[in-house]
């Protein structure tokens, strides 16, 4: 008798599980039934302006859709009309063809593929509000748990709208195995996967625009492997606090330019990995964060390759880091051809920070190879720094020297406070073109007496090519 009223208890407590999961969804989420596809006729998404000009603009996409909305007419797929799959299909088989989110309406969707190829000039229009299932006990066991909606294999495809994409990012924070969420403020172990938002995997001359991205679970929106991508009028929002919450991140993808948006959240705005080149930022406002970084490189002694990044009239404010490069100690590869310019800091910790020691353990050792960082420049970056930490740090390799920094019209004052650490630098060489505020008397001139011309410092991708 004892054990019949155990199991009844267990079942009711599965069944109010479920419930819990399920009946909120049915009362405010919508939900469509599938039909037979059909296309409706209407015009296309309204047209973003071009992105800002600048001297010397990266080979980026230009928006597909440069025409007025009234100059052209492709097929609108409702996802009230469609399953979402079905109407992604049908769209994908149509030129020009999109993929209609409708406002005043809530979609929950669990971990989706949209694979291509599609015809050209796919949109998918989000003007009402897209979110997964709410945290890690309403999602489903048989999806992964390390992405939520991934667009596979595309060319010439648009992510616009006026809605919002909500990923329920606070039950994955609050897991026990994310940073200091634990007992007592621990750390258990994992495993601890937690899914990235939006991710464009394979895929080329892309467009993301006007969109809304808040708490995702973990990185609101990556891009792997990809090739012409245009970020542009991006708003992505989600708490200082919540744990490895990175804005935008790039791997292994160029051609890349990031305008007009503003990001806050609990990682880094917009990190660059390996194999990235012709990246170029602009007038992106960001914080609270950890800044934009540059790696983390070279981790497990990989290679790992980076040129051509550009970040100029930008505001980082209340943020960890300010504009970084971070590299692991055994790794190979270069990072070249760095500008960081016209930047406004707001009481940010480590502003200006090369770390050739990323670490995530308490003891790394050093090792005798690291990611050769040179031909680095910083100029007209100004305004304040929380003085806990210096606000120029260069901490370059022992036996790879970070060579051609160049520092211009740098002027940092304290935000609160007197500065206690003066610019710190570890084999850096360089020039200061004028007087620095705080100086930088640490920086080496010339060139060290040896610099390798080894094969594992250098990288195909310098000429374009990867």
């Amino acid at each position: 008798m004892e054990l019949g009223r155990g199991l009844l208890f267990i079942w009711i407590l599965a069944i109010l599980s479920f419930h819990q999961c399920s009946s909120n969804a049915n009362a405010r989420y919508h939900y469509h039934k599938k039909h037979k596809p059909k296309g409706s006729h209407g015009k296309s998404p309204v047209h973003v302006p071009a992105p800002p000009k600048n001297p010397d603009p990266p080979s980026i996409p230009s928006d597909p859709y440069p025409n007025d909305p009234g100059d052209t007419t492709g097929s609108i797929f409702d996802v009230t009309s469609y399953a979402f799959m079905e109407a992604w299909k049908a769209a994908c088989a149509v030129e020009s063809a999109t993929v209609l989110v409708p406002s005043d309406k809530v979609f929950m969707i669990t971990s989706t593929i949209f694979p291509g190829p599609c015809k050209h000039g796919l949109v998918l229009q989000v003007d009402g509000v897209l979110m997964p299932p709410d945290g890690p006990n309403c999602w489903p066991k048989a999806d992964s748990r390390q992405q939520w909606l991934v667009f596979y294999r595309l060319n010439d495809m648009k992510l616009t709208g006026n809605g919002i994409i909500e990923g329920n990012g606070q039950k994955w924070w609050d897991l026990p195995c994310k940073p200091h969420r634990g007992p007592n403020g621990s750390t258990l172990p994992g495993p601890c996967d937690s899914p990235t938002m939006i991710r464009f995997f394979m895929s080329s001359n892309l467009v993301v625009s006007g969109i809304k991205i808040q708490n995702s679970p973990q990185f609101h929106m990556k891009f792997d492997g990809c090739e012409g991508v245009l970020i542009e009028k991006l708003l992505i929002s989600t708490p200082k606090l919540s744990p490895n919450t990175d804005g935008i991140h790039i791997g292994n993808t160029k051609s890349v330019a990031i305008y007009n948006s503003m990001i806050s959240n609990g990682d880094d705005c917009i990190s660059i990995g390996p194999g990235c080149s012709d990246v170029h930022i602009e007038g992106v406002t960001c914080g609270p964060s950890h800044g934009i970084s540059i790696g983390s490189l070279g981790v497990h002694n990989s290679q790992a390759c980076v040129s051509n990044i550009t970040v100029r009239n930008a505001v980082i404010r209340e943020s960890d880091n300010g504009v970084r490069i971070k590299t692991w100690q055994g790794g190979t590869g270069s990072v070249s051809g760095i500008s960081f310019e016209n930047i406004q800091m707001e009481n940010v910790r480590n502003c200006i920070n090369i770390d050739q020691y990323y670490c995530l353990q308490k003891a790394c050792l050093n090792q005798t190879s690291a990611v050769y960082v040179r031909d680095v420049q910083y100029r007209n970056i100004k305004g304040s720094y929380d003085v806990r930490n210096t606000p120029i740090h260069f901490a370059c390799s022992d036996t790879v020297a970070c060579t051609n920094i160049t520092m211009a019209d740098v002027e940092l004052m304290p935000h609160e406070g007197e500065l206690i650490e003066e610019p710190f630098c570890w084999n850096a060489y360089g020039i200061e073109e004028t007087l620095s505020i705080p100086p930088i008397g640490c920086l080496l001139k010339g060139m060290p007496h040896a610099i390798t011309e080894s094969s594992q410092y250098s990288c195909s991708n310098e000429n374009g090519r990867f």
